[in-house]
């Protein structure tokens, strides 16, 4: 064996790998293509450079990604801290001075004597020896090619064209209804009861929302003079073939999403005992149940405009978005069939993923994933046991949830929905969050 990890890729992910491997006294080689050659959206040599927003969202408790970031904080992660020494004035929020946080990373990481950077691009997955890779969203084409060989080509998606997503317990349940479609026109009344009763734990059960015309009429027309965000050029030379934006399928006619997305057929308004005008579906995303994503409804509008315009919905007039839906260049692995929960390849388990190409979306949870995966790495190199945080803690959950086998796999960032429901069902969601967050931080260490 190799007396190193190798780790690729010098982003957030890859930086607190190596910074992990290397603090427990193991040798690293990282490799960064930067500056030979540069990503479409990269402009400088640093390592972990902050290429959108200079936010790590709040640091509150109460936010998913606040308990995140204190986890971390408590288990000795090292870009959390210096992200910690370089922040400026941003309310509760962690904010940082984004080149004084990467020329910060940069100095560490060059002046670690167990890291040797080694700047040239990686096309070949090493045959040997431990190897961490946390090349980003924007893998370059050839080593896209050499991982999507590796584990077969159509376990690497290119494009993230997901869906809006929101908590369960948000939904409106007098409004909405669970059922499959034509389940309806199966018996009478009882026997709907009776199926509803029964589908409403089952894996891809659905919760039907139901339009009348004034409401879909009403949505269709915010929807279409909605804002959209604007795309990188290189962005905007791709085709996204069979996932066409909601918003643009609207604009195409004023009945284009009734035969489309928001078909009605097969359903029943128990507000008004007939069709509905329009419906839209939500599916299961999660094992808990706790998790349901809007079907069809990929958008490029910005997240304020997808709060505001789907939350006109019936039955989603006071949804919590755990995640809006979104439309970019994203390089992913399929992790829920590829990873365990340590970020660990399991056909060859030399091999560990960290960072957003796992599906992890988020500054904070790609660290969180290197974190993890570095930790793991050593353990296998030291031939020790395997390092799992509890599933009721943030940084365990993210990694149980990139993993658990799913049929509708897409990135996902921290959020109070994928860990377990509390003992006791608390209504207010602040109190709730509080909760959770506490349990976390007494399962952490």
């Amino acid at each position: 064996m190799k007396d190193y990890i190798t780790v690729i890729g010098g982003g957030l992910a890859g930086c607190e790998a190596s910074f992990q491997i290397a603090k427990r006294g193991i040798k690293v080689k990282l490799y960064e293509m930067k500056p030979v050659k540069f990503s479409d959206a990269h402009t400088n040599k640093n390592f972990a450079e902050i290429v959108c927003s200079n936010s790590f969202k709040s640091n509150l408790l109460t936010n998913a990604c606040g308990l995140l970031k204190e986890e971390l904080r408590k288990l000795g992660s090292e870009l959390i801290q210096i992200a910690d020494k370089t922040s400026v004035p941003a309310g509760q929020a962690l904010a940082v001075d984004r080149e004084a946080f990467s020329e910060r990373v940069t100095k560490l990481i060059e002046s670690n004597e167990n890291i040797e950077v080694i700047r040239k691009e990686v096309t070949e997955i090493p045959k040997d020896g431990i190897v961490v890779i946390a090349t980003g969203p924007l893998t370059s084409e050839l080593f896209s090619k050499e991982i999507s060989e590796m584990i077969e080509a159509k376990e690497l998606y290119f494009f993230d064209a997901a869906a809006p997503i929101v908590e369960k317990s948000s939904i409106n349940m007098d409004i909405a209804f669970y059922g499959n479609r034509y389940e309806q026109e199966r018996g009478k009344d009882e026997e709907i009861d009776e199926w509803i009763k029964r589908t409403e734990n089952q894996e891809q059960s659905y919760i039907n929302l139901p339009m009348n015309k004034e409401e879909y009429l009403n949505f269709v027309e915010e929807l279409i003079n909605a804002e959209t965000v604007v795309l990188h050029e290189f962005e905007k030379r791709e085709i996204f073939e069979g996932c066409m934006p909601l918003e643009i399928m609207a604009k195409r006619g004023i009945d284009t999403l009734r035969y489309g997305p928001l078909k009605p057929v097969g359903f029943t308004d128990k507000r008004t005992g007939k069709r509905p005008y329009a419906l839209v579906q939500l599916r299961q995303d999660n094992r808990q149940a706790t998790l349901f994503n809007l079907v069809g409804f990929q958008t490029n509008l910005t997240f304020g405009e997808q709060k505001r315009v789907f939350s006109m919905i019936p039955g989603l007039a006071n949804a919590e978005f755990v995640k809006y839906g979104v439309m970019h260049r994203n390089t992913y692995i399929n992790s829920s069939k590829l990873l365990d929960n340590t970020y660990n390849l399991k056909k060859d388990d030399r091999i560990f993923f960290a960072g957003q190409i796992t599906g992890v979306e988020g500054y904070v949870e790609s660290i969180s994933s290197g974190f993890l995966a570095g930790i793991n790495a050593v353990n296998k190199f030291l031939n020790k046991d395997r390092t799992v945080y509890s599933e009721k803690t943030m940084i365990g959950a993210l990694a149980s949830y990139i993993s658990t086998p799913s049929g509708n796999f897409q990135p996902m960032n921290a959020n109070f929905g994928i860990l377990p429901e509390l003992d006791i069902k608390i209504k207010d969601k602040k109190e709730r969050y509080n909760n959770l967050a506490n349990r976390s931080l007494k399962n952490i260490l």
